[in-house]
């Protein structure tokens, strides 16, 4: 996947642990986990701003894109037009 979580970096930042951060956030360890170490398929916005408020940061220092070969495979050309 092309987007990356560095939640394990801002909360290293934050010094944060992670039952601290579960509680604040109203999250299973469990979850957070998923999420702290780059597992997670998909995030909710209202997590995502649980999160960002907790640790007083931007969804930009928690997310990161990062350009994977099989996403450039993915990238659409501009056809062709006949104008």
């Amino acid at each position: 996947m092309a987007i990356k979580i560095n939640l394990d970096v801002e909360m290293a930042r934050q010094k944060k642990g992670l039952t601290e951060l579960a509680g604040e956030v109203d999250i299973t360890l469990a979850n957070l986990s998923i999420l702290k170490n780059n597992k997670a398929k998909a995030i909710r916005l209202s997590t995502l701003d649980a999160i960002c408020r907790s640790l007083h940061c931007q969804p930009g220092d928690i997310l990161e894109y990062v350009e994977t070969p099989e996403a450039e495979g993915t990238k659409t050309k501009p056809e062709d037009s006949d104008s």
